[in-house]
């Protein structure tokens, strides 16, 4: 049986959830220059149609009351993120990198709370949602890497989770899909960076 110790970061910012998603790719890269890559992810640069109508719909009910925020130039992991609500859990060098968020993710435009890193894994304040979520590496053989995508949701009272609930069965298909896109922008970035011997001249 596994100690405190072994438990990843996600696991310790949320042991228990509502819900969980996760997803996994094979990278063509060794694990240090996998973990780089995403550490070291802009999430705007993940993009896809779908993506891009799903986040003018969210944004819409902000945009029609003026009260939506400009777009940021970059969301760097490494970097703290930067967006109200959403801080950095922690890091294992070279092996996960976490990151979390308080809101009510249910709403049609999100409501966020800014939480203390330190009371982050404790916070139970009634009506809210914590979402944490991760990167995490390992080797995959001699020459790749496993790199996986983890998010957990917890709510903090019953009426909440109901709520959460039927917002969640929505949109699980695109949370997939996004995870899905994220990983995949990873692996195309970690797979460019990595060194790659010569290839043998012909005879």
């Amino acid at each position: 049986m596994g100690t405190a110790d072994d438990r990843m970061l996600i696991e310790s910012a949320v042991p228990t959830f509502d819900a969980m998603i996760a997803e996994h790719a094979v990278v063509y890269a060794d694990r240090a220059t996998t973990f780089e890559a995403a550490r070291n992810l802009d999430f705007l640069t993940v993009r896809t149609p779908l993506l891009t109508a799903a986040f003018w719909v969210r944004d819409l009910p902000s945009r029609l009351s003026g009260g939506a925020a400009p777009d940021p130039p970059e969301l760097v992991l490494s970097e703290g993120i930067g967006l109200r609500g959403w801080l950095l859990l922690g890091e294992r060098e070279g092996q996960e990198i976490a990151f979390g968020a308080v809101g009510k993710f249910w709403r049609p435009a999100i409501v966020w709370r800014d939480v203390p890193r330190e009371e982050f894994a404790g916070f139970s304040e009634p009506g809210w949602g914590k979402m944490a979520a991760n990167f995490s590496v390992q080797s995959y053989g001699n020459d790749a890497t496993l790199l996986s995508y983890q998010c957990r949701t917890v709510t903090t009272d019953l009426a909440s989770r109901r709520r959460f609930l039927r917002y969640w069965r929505l949109v699980r298909p695109l949370a997939r899909h996004v995870l899905r896109a994220t990983l995949r922008t990873i692996q195309l970035n970690a797979e460019a960076a990595a060194v790659r011997p010569p290839e043998p001249e012909g005879e």
